[in-house]
């Protein structure tokens, strides 16, 4: 009897906690809460690759090879997103380029919310220059939202803005980049800069310098000329050049002018469109 008996004791405290849970007298453990499901982009929205599989992606914003050194939130798959009018008007540019010889190739299309507020809490922590040396060598830090380069909102947010380039066919693989390698300023020679299978536009992509601006007079003719093909192309199409950048362009009129997006940059987003 002397082990049963706290074995009947133990059954009796069991039996009396069910009891005052199915009572209310003592509360049940609460189910866990669900996670709020995911935004989902409008039906505008569409996959470039479902429009145009022939133009080249290679998304920085998903890899640590961009100014922050880190994949950038909200960025779940390599996978540009645009408005359909504006993925409709890059399949016809890109239609133009292939005659010639060439190719588009995105580095970053719709760009949500939660990103852009990811770039603002990097600028604001002046101690994280881990990219400085590639992407912005000879700005102080503390500068970038006075310069212009970093802000509380952007027009990627919107859907109908992308950053591309020109590549020369047969496109070259790119290898990718390997954290903690030697960097080198985005406008060095390109035979110098972290290699890119893109003509010679004079800086890398994300060259926080005014070197990227798109009529700067320091370029080559050559380098000029590279700039002229793509801004001649993609304006032929609706798109305009913002200056300040040769690789920024934003197709006209936006279906949604005045939005902001932040649903995650995942097929699953525009799954169905």
């Amino acid at each position: 009897m002397t082990g049963l008996a706290p074995l009947l004791r133990t059954l009796a405290v069991t039996a009396a906690a069910g009891l005052l849970a199915l009572t209310g007298s003592v509360a049940a453990p609460a189910p866990p809460a669900s996670a709020a499901p995911e935004p989902r982009a409008p039906r505008e929205f569409v996959a470039l690759d479902s429009v145009d599989r022939t133009i080249l992606q290679e998304m920085r914003y998903t890899t640590p090879h961009n100014f922050t050194g880190v994949p950038v939130d909200g960025y779940r798959q390599p996978l540009c997103v645009l408005t359909r009018p504006a993925a409709e008007a890059l399949h016809r540019a890109q239609v133009r380029l292939l005659a010639r010889g060439y190719t588009l190739k995105v580095y970053d299309c719709y760009r949500p919310q939660r990103a852009v507020d990811h770039f603002v809490r990097w600028a604001e922590d002046l101690e994280d220059e881990r990219m400085k040396k590639e992407f912005y060598p000879l700005v102080d830090k503390s500068r970038l939202f006075a310069d212009g380069y970093i802000a509380e909102r952007s027009g990627h947010s919107r859907g109908s803005t992308v950053d591309l380039t020109i590549v020369r066919l047969p496109a070259q693989p790119t290898r990718a980049y390997r954290p903690g390698e030697r960097l080198v300023e985005c406008y060095a020679p390109k035979e110098e800069r972290f290699p890119d299978n893109s003509v010679d536009m004079g800086t890398g992509y994300d060259c926080f310098d005014t070197r990227s601006h798109t009529d700067d007079p320091r370029i080559t003719d050559a380098q000029r000329a590279n700039r002229q093909l793509l801004k001649g192309v993609l304006a032929e199409q609706g798109f305009v050049n913002l200056p300040e950048e040769w690789w920024h362009f934003t197709f006209r009129p936006e279906p949604f002018p005045e939005m902001y997006f932040d649903f995650p940059v995942a097929r699953r987003s525009v799954a169905g469109h």
